[in-house]
């Protein structure tokens, strides 16, 4: 948990839930930097939290983290935490584009500053760049034959909505036993979104950026909803624990290197049963948390 005085940053402010229990733990003199590239994010947590004068809301990609840090003067922080993936009211909001239960345009931006949407890539891309993205971010066993049924629909006429695009999914995609509680257009809609929004790229960088930001025995949190995003988090966390990497038959070590972080999450945590009945999104969430332990920083 924070503790008062602390300095957290929570990277994915979203509508500002975590932030506003972070912000109970850390009391007047805390601080809070809230960070999110979805500017109805950034207006929904300013609603929520309201003006406070140890709160600072940025507009802009956690990825930038060090610029964002050091343009407020914030050398290290104590805490930071990402909530990963796309947020409910994005969900919700049909004219955003992210989700195939109701119609809307063809977006996904989570940033509406960039300039490529999910449209263009169906639209656009070849059917082997599309078929890479599919199994690539998505994982979609079926990639080549949704690809193949893209390019088919759109040579006819342009694919705009989300609707469209979810019926060619399905109907390219045969029924398998036991998929059936899983629309067979989410893996598709999953992929498009990450490669739309640089997400791998985006967690990589900001890992890479947020590790040596941290303070001795400062915490970092990171809730994700995918196995790609997970595998980013455990392998960037191993590498950072581990310790000496000389070669085993050397007699004793010579590069000197120490473990940079403590993993307190061997095992993802998982959402209870009583969570998930709660909130039902949350059955594909998995935390892991580690800690600074190194006073110098990072080989």
């Amino acid at each position: 948990m924070p503790a008062h005085g602390e300095v957290i940053v929570d990277g994915t402010v979203g509508g500002g839930g975590h932030a506003e229990l972070i912000l109970r733990e850390l009391g007047p003199t805390g601080r809070l930097i809230g960070i999110d590239c979805d500017k109805e994010a950034i207006e929904l947590a300013a609603k929520q939290l309201g003006p406070r004068p140890n709160v600072t809301l940025v507009h802009e990609n956690f990825r930038h983290l060090n610029e964002i840090l050091d343009s407020i003067g914030i050398p290290e922080v104590d805490g930071l935490l990402l909530d990963l993936g796309v947020s409910s009211f994005q969900l919700q909001e049909a004219t955003r584009g992210f989700s195939f239960m109701a119609e809307g345009p063809l977006d996904m931006r989570m940033d509406k500053r960039q300039s490529v949407t999910a449209a263009d890539i169906v639209n656009t891309f070849s059917e082997i760049e599309i078929a890479d993205i599919l199994k690539h971010n998505g994982e979609e066993r079926d990639a080549r034959k949704i690809a193949r049924a893209i390019v088919r629909e759109r040579s006819r006429k342009p694919i705009l909505t989300t609707t469209e695009l979810a019926d060619i999914v399905r109907r390219s995609v045969p029924h398998r036993p036991g998929r059936a509680r899983i629309d067979p257009a989410t893996r598709t809609f999953q992929a498009l979104r990450i490669e739309v929004n640089a997400e791998l790229e985006n967690l990589a960088k900001a890992l890479e950026d947020a590790l040596p930001r941290l303070k001795q025995r400062g915490r970092i949190c990171i809730i994700s909803f995918h196995s790609l995003e997970d595998r980013i988090v455990k392998r960037t966390f191993a590498r950072a624990a581990r310790g000496c990497i000389c070669p085993p038959e050397f007699p004793q070590c010579i590069c000197g290197r120490k473990p940079f972080l403590r993993i307190l999450t061997p095992r993802p945590v998982r959402p209870s049963r009583e969570e998930i009945a709660v909130n039902p999104r949350s059955r594909s969430a998995r935390l892991r948390a580690a800690e600074r332990v190194a006073s110098e920083t990072m080989h």
